[in-house]
């Protein structure tokens, strides 16, 4: 089997056996066995998912890191692990640069960095803690692009994303009776009091950011209880690490305003950070000249700039000297990335692994 149809053949068993953040235990048991096979040196980790491997000799240590959590979500009307945001691709070309590596005489180290939880915002943060990029000089990530950022053929040599957070909240109002809601604080209008508030809220435009609400929870089966407690959620991005520390600040402010008005208490909590893009201009420079030298100028994209988030960047986040960059794949992807029906041409896993492997090679 050519390294194009194996590479085919690693897509297709991820694509067809998702697992969620922090259950990854087959797909780490399947990358595993693949390690095996192909002799490649490995180790995994007795608390977390994912797995590190390694080839090559030599005082540098260069890394490409792939995730390998699918999401939850609904397909055909049934809830499901589902790998609608490429991961199941990015596990496959980057074992397609290890197999066009891994007989070459390599006068560096090459660390695989097959890492858990990214949807969740924090897997990278695990593999940092177990040593994922100890010695690292540089390191890559590799990701498809909806067709609206690369169409298929393009590469760019780095992804700028942005930053997201979730928070998480509780409305404690007063149940009340429906005919008397005087006597009651409604969890509903303080939702709708927050949702008109986000909605409100403006920077300067020339850096993008968005607020809102993903999730709202209140009231039960009897439609004659005014419900005073509710569960709230919102997804906040910015497009830079500073414009986000002043988004939270005024959702802070807002929400302390709004418990005050409606005289009912609002606790909520962050979770989930993912920080901004903090691209290496080495790693970009590199990038670039890899996939010029792979797929020549004319299939050569500018960096793309995503309000899309990847905990990938807390890498260079707790490790500031890494030279990191994540390149972006074209492959006509649509709908859209996290949609339940994601499409893409599968021609991009071979074109994304020749070029991390000439990156390697640079």
């Amino acid at each position: 089997m050519d390294i194009e149809q194996q590479i085919r053949e690693y897509f297709n068993h991820f694509h067809t056996h998702p697992e969620v953040s922090w259950k990854e235990v087959e797909t780490t048991k399947k990358l595993a066995a693949i390690m095996t096979e192909l002799g490649v040196e490995y180790h995994t980790f007795p608390d977390v998912t994912g797995l590190i491997a390694e080839i090559g000799n030599g005082p540098e240590v260069v890394a490409i890191r792939a995730d390998i959590d699918a999401l939850w979500q609904e397909v055909d009307g049934k809830l499901q692990a589902n790998h609608s945001c490429g991961h199941d691709a990015n596990m496959a070309m980057v074992l397609g640069a290890l197999l066009h590596l891994k007989d070459e005489t390599l006068t560096k180290r090459v660390r695989f960095i097959f890492q858990p939880a990214e949807e969740l915002g924090n897997g990278s943060l695990s593999m940092i803690e177990r040593g994922a990029i100890d010695g690292v000089s540089h390191l890559y990530g590799v990701h498809l692009r909806p067709i609206e950022e690369l169409p298929f053929g393009q590469v760019a040599p780095a992804l700028h994303h942005g930053s997201g957070i979730f928070l998480r909240g509780k409305i404690t109002g007063v149940d009340a009776h429906g005919a008397r809601p005087h006597q009651g604080k409604n969890a509903i209008d303080v939702l709708a009091a927050i949702h008109q508030f986000v909605k409100s809220i403006y920077f300067s435009p020339f850096e993008s950011y968005s607020a809102k609400l993903t999730h709202i929870q209140t009231g039960g089966d009897s439609l004659n209880i005014i419900p005073g407690s509710a569960h709230f959620a919102m997804d906040v991005r910015s497009q830079s690490n500073g414009l986000m520390k002043e988004l939270q600040q005024k959702i802070a402010d807002g929400l302390e305003a709004i418990a005050k008005l409606h005289d009912v208490g609002i606790s909520y909590e962050w979770t989930d950070y993912t920080p901004a893009a903090e691209v290496s201009g080495t790693a970009m420079q590199i990038a670039d000249a890899a996939i010029r030298q792979t797929l020549g100028d004319e299939a050569t994209a500018p960096p793309v700039h995503t309000t899309g988030a990847d905990d990938f960047h807390f890498y260079t986040i707790k490790k500031p000297e890494l030279h990191a960059a994540m390149i972006g794949i074209g492959a006509d992807l649509t709908p859209g990335l996290h949609h339940p029906d994601m499409r893409f041409n599968h021609e991009a896993l071979a074109i994304g692994a020749r070029v991390l492997a000439n990156i390697v090679r640079q």
